[in-house]
């Protein structure tokens, strides 16, 4: 059979005109060709923990593993032992009640969260509400899936909160979803319990569902602690019996762990994210949950089950596992691990003339490039090519990022060290 001789041409899904590939898939191909080179770029981009889970958590993977009747189809909801953890996580460090077979669902991470979550209750056409700046996947997604972005603006002279003001004057009438998320990534505010309560009043008077993205509580480089009130109820892997912990931790020195879920009623119209890729040093493992009312979590469910299947045994028992480190690892791993590394991105930041709040928190640093430069890209290209050092530049996050670096804390100390001394060299050299 003779076939025309014409041009074969398939085009895209027009989803794909509104947005781009992401920045970091995009530029680690150009950082891995530098390496490729011999350049050895030092990342300071990403914040993915470069430090081990728990050895307890690596155990249980190994061991259950090795198990012949670990390796089926496990439920989409996920097994009781890892929603039974994650219910006593969020009740010893938050002091959140969450039944765990009704108000919990495991997901393969937040950003699976953000897929499932919107295809639950947004329309095609719908508003949802997206800090600016703010994690560009609340963006992405939702133009992916045919929901209308509007931006409510972050500012320094706010301390990077809502303006509730501002926000009350606006068209609301379409609006689904407001995505949130502190401590805040980028700029490190920290959590507000007034802000919160804020929240829950705005949802309810509105008919609006909060979405709080929560991955970086315990990630505490100038100032640990979990909820003063509740310290000492974590058990170690062998015994029940309490873990006294230790004297820094036990003073506090910081803010108590916040959870949008403290606030009453904040269940009817809140859903809260937790990742276990920032506090439990498992990235790679794609391991979080979501907490809402049983209802939400019904309606979330049924999308999931359509998509994809329960995560493997072995890897939910290990995650069952590291719910239950001790206070000790905690502080050993979110706090102790980051002050010395947040002391060197400080420093870079100086070094830079950037200005950055010394009290914001989490896994990065967040600071304002000079006036002399004309936009940021010119600072983190110049950092890159010539100090070859990867630095993250704020306009990914939305356009109040556009003047603004931010800086990851999830490298060695050595690196931290080398990047200074190769930033400090590039100043001298380039003034």
């Amino acid at each position: 059979m003779k076939t025309e001789d014409k041009a074969y041409s398939i085009r895209p899904a027009d989803r794909l005109a509104d947005v781009s590939e992401y920045y970091f898939s995009r530029k680690l191909k150009e950082v891995a060709a530098m390496n490729a080179a011999g350049k050895d770029i030092i990342s300071l981009a990403i914040g993915s923990p470069d430090m081990p889970p728990s050895p307890e958590t690596i155990a249980t993977l190994c061991r259950e593993a090795q198990k012949p009747t670990a390796h089926g189809y496990q439920p989409t909801v996920g097994i009781p032992e890892l929603r039974q953890a994650m219910a006593g996580f969020y009740r010893r460090w938050f002091g959140v009640e969450l039944d765990p077979a009704t108000e919990i669902q495991p997901l393969i991470g937040s950003k699976e969260g953000i897929l499932h979550v919107t295809l639950a209750f947004v329309n095609p056409g719908d508003e949802v509400l997206v800090p600016n700046p703010g994690y560009p996947t609340y963006t992405s997604l939702s133009k992916l899936l045919g929901a209308k972005i509007v931006n409510y603006d972050l500012l320094p002279e706010n301390n990077w909160q809502p303006d509730f003001d501002a926000l009350e004057q606006m068209d609301l009438s379409r609006v689904k979803l407001l995505w949130t998320n502190y401590p805040n990534m980028p700029t490190g505010a920290k959590a507000r319990r007034e802000t919160y309560e804020r929240l829950v009043d705005f949802a309810l008077r509105h008919g609006i569902i909060v979405v709080n993205d929560n991955p970086y509580s315990f990630i505490r480089p100038n100032g640990p602690t979990p909820n003063p009130s509740l310290v000492g109820r974590g058990t170690d892997s062998s015994s029940a019996e309490m873990v006294t912990a230790p004297r820094p931790l036990r003073e506090g020195m910081g803010e108590g762990l916040l959870s949008i879920l403290q606030v009453p009623r904040a269940k009817e119209c809140c859903i809260e994210f937790n990742s276990m890729s920032k506090s439990h040093n498992m990235p790679g493992w794609r391991v979080g949950l979501l907490a809402t009312n049983a209802q939400f979590v019904q309606w979330i469910l049924k999308v999931k089950s359509n998509i994809d299947s329960g995560t493997f045994r072995a890897l939910q028992l290990a995650a069952a596992q590291a719910y239950d480190n001790s206070d000790l690892w905690h502080l050993q791993a979110n706090v102790e691990t980051y002050a010395p590394r947040r002391r060197y991105a400080e420093e870079i930041m100086q070094v830079l003339g950037c200005q950055f709040d010394p009290q914001q928190t989490g896994m990065f640093l967040w600071g304002r490039i000079p006036d002399r430069y004309a936009d940021v890209e010119e600072l983190t290209e110049r950092v890159l090519h010539q100090a070859r050092v990867f630095i993250t530049p704020g306009f990914i996050f939305g356009s109040n990022g556009k003047r603004y670096i931010r800086i990851s804390l999830c490298a060695k100390e050595e690196k931290m060290q080398e990047a200074l001394r190769r930033i400090k060299r590039l100043k001298e050299v380039g003034g």
